[in-house]
């Protein structure tokens, strides 16, 4: 995401020219059942990760379905959104949640999310989640990992939802034929949207984006686990070849990252 792009552009690029905000989003959102399901199982992994009456940080919040959902599980929710069409339907879908305090919603540009200043009496975050694919609309995710870094409690995890570059249902399209080089070469492609771009990323990259702050843990496919072994995910570490080809059956893919222990100086 630059200082153009919304956090919510179409998340799929072969669509990339479309745009959806407010009640048509939603529309777009809920439209596949596989989205569906993916949202279902996001929310599911999160809610294994977070601490009861935790703090959580809905990363691209778009119209507040998320927030919503983790406000009600019992979460304190902080939610950040920089298209002011998506803050005003965020507004209207958690209104008395607002009002109780369960959701805060921040405003503002994403450059202004990386450098505004945290409260002394700012609750320290357990978990951040961006669902819906809101890194994949960020060229430089260092800066926002960092920024995550100055928010968060020790041992926080980050639940990222991402468009996986490795989704076979995408090699019907030119541009992934297209971008296949690059991401082999550097490791990520960048592809047109309205407002900015999109961007692919290999789990290598997302690897290194993240660090000094964060450790990339284990991955999952966007979709419900089909058994136990799913849902635990797959070790980043691991390299058995055979559990990474089912990544490529769904076109999301849930990484979890956690935060490293900082030394003392």
């Amino acid at each position: 995401m630059n200082a153009g792009p919304t956090c919510r552009e179409a998340a799929d690029p072969a669509s990339a020219g479309l745009r959806h905000t407010g009640a048509n989003y939603v529309r777009a959102i809920t439209a596949r059942e596989s989205d569906r399901r993916a949202r279902s199982a996001f929310r599911a992994l999160v809610l294994s990760l977070a601490p009861p009456g935790g703090a959580l940080l809905d990363f691209g919040a778009g119209t507040g379905l998320d927030s919503r959902y983790f406000a009600e599980c019992g979460l304190e929710v902080r939610a950040y959104d920089n298209d002011p069409q998506m803050c005003s339907s965020l507004r209207s879908h958690c209104g008395d949640l607002i009002a109780s305090g369960r959701v805060s919603l921040e405003t503002g540009s994403y450059p202004q999310f990386l450098a505004r200043a945290s409260r002394s009496t700012d609750r320290r975050i357990d978990v951040v989640v961006a669902n819906f694919a809101p890194l994949n609309l960020i060229d430089d995710l260092r800066a926002l990992f960092a920024r995550f870094d100055t928010l968060t409690a020790p041992d926080a995890r980050i639940v990222a939802s991402l468009l996986s570059p490795y989704y076979i249902g995408d090699m019907r399209y030119g541009w992934w034929w297209r971008g296949l080089p690059r991401l082999w070469r550097s490791g990520r492609y960048s592809l047109p949207a309205s407002g900015g771009t999109v961007v692919r990323r290999s789990l290598t990259d997302l690897a290194a984006q993240c660090e000094p702050s964060f450790t990339l843990e284990r991955v999952l496919r966007g979709l419900p686990p089909r058994d136990a072994r799913e849902a635990a995910g797959i070790d980043w570490r691991d390299r058995r070849r055979g559990e990474w080809l089912s990544l490529s059956g769904s076109r999301f893919m849930f990484l979890v990252f956690r935060k490293r222990a900082h030394k003392l100086a």
